[in-house]
């Protein structure tokens, strides 16, 4: 044992490219992975295990691995013990009921009596016992979407991010059972090495900063200087907005950091309370 904090991530599937771009955002020098299992990074005291996304919470759990990048629906579907220690704002998808494009499914009660196809048959069959319906449920390890075509089951019940493989198998999906996005898990609240208790908090502390950046953008903008007032207004800034003299006596330049899905909807105010120039750039880190 080296002493590095033991990462888990995806060997290969949605989240892969996802947590490794987020580690390398994290400042993290992470070389190319090809069909290694373990990889180290050569300036951070982590060492990256890559394995299937079903046995990370296990890893975990055993102690393999001190933490691990997974999806919520594997966790819920393993009902292996695990702490969520951060959200991570990637990996967004649906677990939804899906049917044939020919047929319909007008309510949720219609699904009583059908066979439903499924990898996650324990989420399935939770949710349809919180809303009291009873179906037959059929466990599958692979191309759910296709049961239907093949008079294996009535509809499916699979994860949905962009719903091309449903169209593509000529599924329409209908009712959401659960969501999901990438999660930090961890076996217990703390790691009995402190040392690796001090990589782990280093590790949240920068993943936290990427992820605020990612939700925000930083606003520069020139105004006349008696729009101060109202310009602040407008702005949903994070923290109060920098205020600068121009070498024009009678003009400012603010600059704020604003949530990004705010500024398409502030922008004619700007313009109408006399902004121009602009600019709206993109932030890599915000340590908060």
């Amino acid at each position: 044992m080296n002493g590095n904090l033991r990462l888990a991530l995806q060997k290969k599937g949605r989240l892969t490219d996802k947590s490794l771009e987020l580690l390398r955002l994290c400042g993290m020098d992470i070389e190319n992975y090809s069909e290694r299992l373990v990889v180290t990074a050569r300036n951070f005291p982590l060492d990256i295990l890559f394995l299937r996304d079903d046995d990370i919470p296990e890893y975990v759990r055993d102690g393999v691995a001190d933490v691990g990048i997974v999806g919520e629906d594997v966790i819920y579907e393993k009902q292996i013990p695990s702490i969520i220690i951060e959200k991570l704002g990637f990996g967004r998808c649906s677990l939804m009921l899906a049917y044939p494009e020919n047929r319909e499914l007008k309510k949720l009660e219609d699904i009583v009596g059908k066979t439903i196809a499924t990898t996650y048959p324990k989420i399935l069959k939770d949710f349809l016992k919180s809303k009291s319906l009873d179906a037959k449920i059929i466990e599958l390890s692979g191309s759910v979407e296709i049961a239907p075509s093949l008079g294996v089951a009535d509809l499916i019940c699979d994860i949905v991010s962009t719903g091309n493989t449903l169209m593509m198998n000529k599924l329409k999906k209908s009712f959401k059972v659960f969501d999901s996005e990438a999660v930090l898990i961890s076996a217990n609240s703390s790691l009995k090495d402190e040392n690796k208790n001090k990589y782990l908090t280093d590790l949240r502390r920068r993943m936290r900063s990427v992820m605020t950046a990612r939700s925000s953008k930083y606003l520069m903008m020139n105004i006349p200087k008696d729009s101060l007032i109202k310009i602040i207004e407008i702005i949903p800034s994070l923290k109060s907005p920098t205020v600068l003299h121009l070498a024009e006596e009678n003009m400012l330049a603010v600059h704020a950091v604003i949530p990004s899905d705010s500024f398409w909807q502030i922008i004619g105010d700007l313009k109408a309370a006399g902004a121009s120039g602009i600019l709206l750039l993109p932030i890599e880190n915000l340590i908060q």
